[in-house]
Formats: C-alpha cells, sequence, structure tokens
C-alpha cells in the first residue's frame, strides 16, 4: 500500500524549490505557459509571482496550486 504524500505547495513557494523537489510538476507550470522551468527568475519568484508576471488572476493562480499539489500527492 502506497502512502500520499502530505506535503502542500502553497502560492508562496518558490519556484526553483518546486521544479528542484519535485521535477514532475514543471509540466503542469509549462502547460500554464510559466516556462520559468529553465528562468534565472525562478531562483526569486514563487508560484504567486510567476504566474502573476504572466498575467494570471487570483483564482487562476488557485487553481494551479491545486492541480500542483494533485501531481505531487497522485503523481497525476
Amino acid at each position: 500500500m502506497s502512502e500520499k504524500k502530505t506535503v502542500k505547495i502553497t502560492k508562496d513557494t518558490n519556484l526553483a524549490d518546486l521544479i528542484f523537489k519535485y521535477p514532475e510538476t514543471a509540466e503542469i507550470l509549462l502547460d500554464y505557459g510559466l516556462h520559468c522551468v529553465g528562468c534565472v527568475a525562478s531562483s526569486f519568484d514563487s508560484v504567486e509571482a510567476g504566474a502573476k508576471i504572466h498575467g494570471y488572476s487570483d483564482k487562476e493562480v488557485s487553481e494551479m496550486v491545486v492541480r500542483i499539489n494533485e501531481v505531487i500527492e497522485y503523481g497525476e
């Protein structure tokens, strides 16, 4: 029986840390048009800051964070 991961990513999570710890989340960021995956700015920006730079609303940022957590928790 596999255990669910209890990690909770928030809008304040650093993008570079997120990608380093959970490389599978890079695809989600790319799907949202955040090509920060390879950008130097990812070292300084949070998920929210990166999304806001690309014009995303608070609602869209929240949806992105939910999706990122789903990928980490369930691998989907």
